[in-house]
């Protein structure tokens, strides 16, 4: 949630230079999204490795795998900012800017780009909080960190008493500042006053082949999901561009504000996943399936609730950002089309969690790809015949069609274990009466 309120808050001071700040938000995003998909699949790897190592009481290893958020966090970052300054404009063109925005665009990419080593450090060290079993520290640094960025916003953006006045490269300096922050704290309670379960010496920091391979052999496939995320959006953007910065700006704030309909689902996915691995491991089957539906109803009955609300107030939410007559209506049309099938994509990310929990990484892949492959589909055909309103369509489409594809691939699960379930009894009855 507060990371949610803190791309809102983003959104909502940057729209006051206008509506190509907003537009040039939309383009930065999917950039953005590259940089978030080697932390992501840095930090998972690194808290699956670590847990494991702790699991087996090999201390001296997991300091080691902890050295690797500075080997990681350093050389991914000093790559991210040498591409990022360099090819700026090349970069930005291929996301999708049009020339009214590349100038806004541009200072704020340069900009944040320089924040990339902290954010990694920031995630990295989080998941490794994570897997020594300390869930509540990497929630206060974000939570840091995101406050800290809202306060600043304003300050940067629009220069009151003392501060500079900067625009839109404001916004990205306080983003730096609070991913600096964030990673700063974390640093301090690992490494100065070592609160946590690692003790680090100059030696763990040291590059090791094997760890560097365990890491990325587990998050290695949740980065490829998010480069692919990341090329959807950048083919959104393309197509969007094609109707001009007020378009890109309308489809920007859509997707601010399903965010908030993404909430519960990811709350809901990270509540479901050990349920479902406990209960696989103990079969008890009954609960396992019973917790599946219990989520994916809930969740039906949640998106739909919000879905309505949205629809009403859309006029009202957007306006909260603009008083641009054309970016109102477009933005009005792009959430109310967008939302038409996020009821069904909370039950069908359910789908996609319970195959996590039962520890079916292709099946998870399988269906993450499938879904975003139906958007691509959708977005290059439907925008021929529809106009800018097939570019929003694209979304409840791939909802809708990875819902149909997740349903009956846990069917044919649901069935395949249903037959384990009944030689698992039987063969416990035999072992029972022998």
């Amino acid at each position: 949630m507060t990371m949610t309120l803190y791309h809102l808050v983003d959104t909502f001071w940057v729209s006051k230079l206008g509506h190509e700040a907003i537009a040039a938000l939309a383009v930065i995003m999917p950039i953005q999204v590259v940089i978030i998909a080697v932390a992501l699949g840095s930090g998972i790897g690194i808290s699956s490795l670590t847990s494991r190592r702790f699991g087996e009481g090999n201390i001296e290893v997991t300091n080691h795998i902890a050295g690797h958020c500075f080997t990681i966090s350093i050389s991914v970052g000093v790559f991210f900012i040498f591409l990022f300054t360099t090819f700026t404009r090349q970069l930005l063109s291929i996301g999708g800017a049009t020339p009214d925005i590349m100038d806004y665009a541009a200072q704020y990419l340069r900009m944040v780009t320089f924040g990339a080593p902290f954010l990694v450090f920031s995630n990295n060290t989080n998941e490794l909080l994570r897997g020594s079993g300390d869930a509540l520290r990497p929630m206060i640094f974000s939570i840091t960190g995101a406050v800290l960025n809202m306060i600043l916003d304003p300050l940067l953006i629009f220069g009151p008493g003392p501060f500079p006045e900067m625009g839109i490269a404001g916004a990205a300096l306080a983003t730096v500042i609070s991913q600096f922050t964030g990673a700063l704290i974390a640093f301090l309670y690992i490494v100065v006053l070592r609160r946590s379960a690692y003790r680090i010496r100059p030696g763990h920091l040291r590059p090791s082949l094997s760890i560097l391979r365990n890491i990325y052999s587990v998050g290695f496939p949740t980065m490829i999901i998010e480069f692919t995320q990341s090329a959807i959006f950048i083919l959104l953007n393309q197509v969007l561009s094609g109707f001009g910065s007020v378009a890109l700006a309308a489809g920007g704030l859509a997707m601010r504000i399903i965010d908030f309909a993404y909430m519960p689902v990811f709350g809901a996915s990270q509540g479901l996943l050990p349920i479902v691995g406990f209960n696989y491991g103990s079969r008890l089957w009954h609960r396992l399936w019973g917790a599946v539906r219990l989520a994916s109803l809930g969740l039906a009955v949640i998106l739909g609730v919000f879905t309505i609300f949205a629809v009403i107030f859309s006029p009202q939410i957007i306006g909260i950002f603009t008083d641009k007559a054309e970016l109102i209506d477009q933005g009005i049309t792009a959430v109310r089309i967008f939302l038409s099938a996020v009821c069904v994509f909370g039950p069908s990310y359910m789908f996609i969690t319970t195959f996590m929990g039962l520890g079916k990484g292709k099946d998870v892949f399988f269906l993450s790809v499938a879904r975003q492959l139906m958007f691509i589909i959708s977005l290059l055909i439907l925008p021929r015949f529809l106009e800018i309103n097939g570019a929003w369509m694209s979304m409840p489409v791939s909802d809708f069609a990875g819902f149909i594809i997740g349903g009956f691939w846990l069917m044919r699960e649901y069935k395949i274990l249903r037959k384990l379930m009944s030689w698992v009894d039987l063969a416990g009855e035999t072992e029972l009466s022998g």
